[in-house]
């Protein structure tokens, strides 16, 4: 089956639980930890993956595995909670199914969030990061393949992916909750291992910031769909070359949910300006 026709079939099911009239403008993806978000919505729809003909299922611990639709700040949004990866041995394609099944559903704007490890040794765990740039490091493309005539060019321009207005939104949401937003490079890997000291260090001499194994590969999906993307990272642990401390999935979802009340704030702050 052509990946359009399965991304067709999955709004198809969706729509039809939707209640008359309500048509989500706002996506949002919850990474690792931030399942929480969801609990913020208003008179929330559930619809659980098993539910929707070909889609891809995550199998990360913490990922409730659910598309929510509801109102948040007043705003109709939907919400991937939980997201498949390439090192679950998923395709690119599968991997960006949600963003894409979003964009079919009327997804105007697209929030993205995951926790990633900081790499800035002024960061410090528990931090949020707004993502102003991103480093695809995957060697993978979502665009990769025949050409999509659901979207754009296939030679989409990444001089700016995520969305300056959405941005300046964030930093006065922050500012207005009352703690300091990060800015900063996002890289993006396939893991799933986690990255050694000489690796860290070659991606700070490249600039990035924070370094995660999602995200990047949605982003360029949305913005081939000609969606606007705002991209937050929680910074769960640091990976400092010269002091290099092991982690574990356990304490990157501890240190993730202790962050759902300030990134709640923050995306409720953003619908609010838009």
């Amino acid at each position: 089956m052509p990946k359009g026709k399965k991304v067709q079939n999955c709004a198809a099911v969706i729509r039809s639980l939707l209640p008359a009239g309500f048509a989500p403008k706002v996506g949002l993806v919850l990474g690792t930890g931030l399942g929480g978000v969801s609990e913020k919505l208003e008179t929330p729809l559930r619809v659980p993956y098993v539910d929707l003909p070909d889609y891809p299922l995550s199998t990360v611990a913490s990922h409730a595995g659910r598309f929510s639709v509801g109102r948040l700040s007043g705003m109709p949004v939907i919400i991937q909670e939980g997201r498949c990866h390439l090192y679950e041995g998923r395709s690119p394609q599968e991997v960006v199914m949600g963003v894409r099944v979003m964009a079919e559903l009327g997804v105007e704007v697209l929030i993205v969030t995951n926790a990633a490890g900081g790499l800035n040794p002024l960061f410090a765990p528990g931090d949020i990061m707004l993502l102003a740039d991103q480093i695809n490091f995957t060697g993978r493309s979502p665009l990769t393949g025949l050409e999509d005539a659901s979207g754009g060019s296939r030679f989409v321009d990444m001089s700016a992916p995520f969305d300056a207005k959405l941005s300046v939104l964030a930093l006065q949401g922050a500012v207005k909750a009352g703690f300091f937003l990060r800015q900063g490079i996002f890289l993006g890997l396939a893991g799933p291992q986690m990255e050694s000291r000489a690796e860290t260090r070659m991606f700070r001499a490249w600039g990035a910031d924070a370094v995660s194994m999602s995200t990047v590969l949605e982003v360029i999906a949305a913005r081939h769909l000609g969606l606007r993307v705002l991209g937050l990272s929680v910074i769960s642990n640091l990976n400092l070359p010269d002091n290099m401390a092991e982690t574990s999935l356990e304490d990157v979802i501890q240190v993730s949910s202790q962050a759902v009340d300030r990134i709640s704030r923050l995306i409720e702050s953003v619908l609010e300006g838009l």
